[in-house]
């Protein structure tokens, strides 16, 4: 007769996920027709898209690739990896080169980062607004539907006692325009933006 030996429960510990972990999971079709991203190695799940900001997102593609033309490449939700532990899938992202200039690794920077807010404007103006600032991104747009204007986050200037957060915040409504950083001399009007 064999015996059973009690084992001593271990306290709750969170999972961290690390990018390659979540890009096999992603692969594996674990989210699929649902939205997740990963920051700071915790998967958030975002809400379905609504038509509205699968709009913006068309518009503002068309109107970034106007703007940037040969050299950049626009990626859609797709990886955009700022650490080990977090790739935050942004909506719009205009990276140096071409398309098979990632077919081995994804990138880790951009030119300018957009992100569609609808039900996500807290998140993408805070957090998200860290992340990309601590990566270095010198543009990042905030396409605020509810509000109808465009958040521009520029100059990720270092924080003491630790941490980065971008030094300009500028405000920009549908009558506005707006040059990219990365391509001065193209203006994009903000109404071309919005849905």
């Amino acid at each position: 007769m064999s015996t059973l030996t009690a084992v001593a429960p271990a306290p709750p510990r969170p999972t961290v996920w690390t990018v390659p972990r979540f890009h096999d999971v992603r692969e594996a079709g674990h989210w699929d027709g649902r939205r997740a991203i990963l920051i700071r190695g915790t998967v958030w799940e975002l809400g379905p898209m609504n038509p509205p900001h699968a709009t913006a997102v068309t518009l503002a593609i068309e109107a970034l690739r106007t703007a940037f033309g040969t050299g950049f490449h626009s990626r859609v939700q797709l990886p955009l990896v700022l650490s080990l532990d977090t790739d935050p899938f942004p909506d719009v992202a205009i990276v140096n080169g071409a398309a098979r200039d990632y077919l081995t690794s994804h990138p880790t920077t951009a030119a300018l980062v957009l992100e569609v807010a609808d039900s996500s404007l807290d998140l993408d103006t805070t957090v998200k607004a860290e992340l990309y600032a601590t990566a270095g991104i010198a543009d990042y747009w905030v396409l605020d539907l509810e509000g109808r204007r465009l958040l521009v986050f520029r100059d990720p200037t270092p924080l003491s006692p630790g941490g980065v957060a971008y030094r300009t915040h500028l405000v920009y409504l549908p009558a506005d325009s707006v040059a990219p950083l990365a391509a001065p001399n193209s203006l994009v009007r903000v109404g071309d933006l919005l849905p």
